[in-house]
């Protein structure tokens, strides 16, 4: 037991020396990493942009901490690893926390911040919606010839009694299902929704929404709409070929598509049979649904091995070679090997938006970055914690892409890019005149620290 009394505390001795300690150590915290973001933040607008779409019932005269202040501090909160509004009673004494929002007084307490996701209306989160694509917009140095949207829902456990608590059959467990759009690692579109609809609702509306807003940007973009079978709907394939857009998207298995592929897959287990290797191959075929109005391009993969058959079917609308389409354009969903682009020889220039690794990606914004914490009674307000979390995801990914390119944590994930980066021990020392942020002389990650500060520099 250490021997501790009201002015110190000793534990023991390290040789000659005795060991002493005291809570004398001044304004110290550990988040010293805290600034980069504020760096990040400022650069890009978001905090600003946030503030700007939402509405802010308050009277002007009787506000103590500003929209934008409220936003900094969330965001700068869920980066730094504080997923409940609980932990900014605390947090907000933090002098480092203090100086990135830009205060030198207490941050806003917990029911400050609940009261702002409380109020929340389905408009702020459109709105919000409408600001999570502009940074994408922004971050492209040239007009892209080809962008692939990746569509995609995950689930939101639920432990309590909140609004629009339902049971999902497949994920077994009661839990909201969000919609995730994004372009290669760049989240542009992030919608809480019940778990009991039709899994692909409303994938037609938000895609049209985005090459509508995309198109505006860019005229000339070509774009390529990619998700699983589970968004295999008849208003998303014809909105998209209205709109000249190219999709790849996966197909639901049934009876009529085994009866087509039954010949194919006959000659895969003779030749299992004869050479005992694992056969793959791929085909394609004109096929419609019964809710189609014509038949479309089908492309199916087809593997035999000693588990027996393993089919896979995607529909498309575009002309690329079957097996490349497949191999090199579809099956990159969720993985981290980008799609080349159009041009099927040529590696992608550096920049240049690409496809694939949603998958991972939901992960990062849900896990590392808590956008399963809908413990709010009401949707709507669970609707912007998921949107802080997109919004904290979208800080993530452009301080990836603008301070950490070349250096080890380029391709880190936001929990590693935390520990490393974030979590470091700084002194504060505070006066009239100046904010002097000392921090951990020999923080590992230094000379990546430094040239994260240089690449944020005004």
């Amino acid at each position: 037991m250490p021997n501790c009394t009201a002015d110190g505390m000793t534990f023991g001795r390290l040789g000659r020396r005795v060991i002493e300690a005291n809570f004398q150590g001044g304004a110290i915290s550990s988040d010293g990493g805290v600034m980069l973001l504020r760096q990040l933040d400022r650069r890009l607008g978001l905090s600003k942009a946030v503030a700007r779409a939402l509405s802010d019932p308050r009277d002007p005269d009787r506000i103590t901490h500003p929209l934008q202040d409220l936003i900094a501090q969330r965001l700068y909160g869920l980066w730094c690893g504080y997923e409940d509004l609980n932990d900014h009673d605390r947090l907000r004494h933090d002098p480092l926390l203090q100086t990135a929002v830009g205060k030198v007084t207490e941050l806003a307490s917990s029911p400050t911040l609940s009261r702002l996701e409380t109020r929340a209306s389905r408009a702020d989160l459109v709105a919000l919606n409408r600001v999570l694509i502009e940074p994408f917009i922004a971050s492209q140095p040239r007009a892209p010839r080809e962008l692939i949207l990746d569509i995609d829902a995950s689930d939101v456990p639920l432990h309590g009694d909140q609004e629009l608590t339902q049971f999902h059959g497949y994920y077994d467990h009661y839990c909201y299902l969000p919609l995730y759009v994004f372009c290669g690692q760049a989240l542009l579109t992030c919608l809480l929704r019940p778990s009991r609809i039709d899994g692909a609702k409303p994938s037609a509306a938000v895609i049209k929404r985005l090459v509508t807003r995309l198109r505006q940007a860019w005229p000339t973009v070509r774009i390529i709409v990619r998700g699983d079978s589970g968004f295999c709907r008849q208003r998303l394939l014809r909105g998209c070929e209205r709109h000249d857009d190219g999709y790849v998207i996966g197909v639901a298995r049934n009876a009529r598509l085994h009866k087509a592929v039954a010949a194919w897959e006959d000659e895969l287990k003779a030749a299992f049979a004869e050479t005992g290797l694992k056969q793959r191959s791929i085909h394609e075929f004109r096929y419609a649904a019964d809710a189609w109005n014509i038949e479309r391009r089908l492309i199916t993969r087809l593997e035999f091995g000693a588990q027996g058959t393993n089919p896979r079917v995607v529909v498309t609308n575009l002309d690329f070679p079957a097996d490349a389409l497949y191999d090199r354009l579809y099956c990159p969903r969720g993985e981290a090997d980008p799609f080349d682009g159009i041009e099927w020889e040529r590696k992608p220039r550096r920049g240049e938006p690409q496809g694939g690794g949603e998958h991972n990606r939901i992960k990062e914004a849900q896990l590392d970055l808590f956008g399963t914490r809908a413990s709010c009674h009401r949707f709507l307000a669970n609707g912007l914690r998921l949107m802080f979390a997109a919004l904290a995801y979208t800080l993530m990914q452009r301080l990836r892409e603008l301070a950490l390119a070349g250096t080890e944590l380029a391709r880190a994930t936001a929990a590693t890019i935390r520990v490393r980066l974030l979590k470091i021990g700084a002194s504060v020392l505070r006066n009239t005149r100046r904010v002097r942020i000392l921090l951990a002389s020999h923080h590992p990650q230094r000379e990546t620290f430094l040239i994260a500060v240089r690449a944020l520099a005004p």
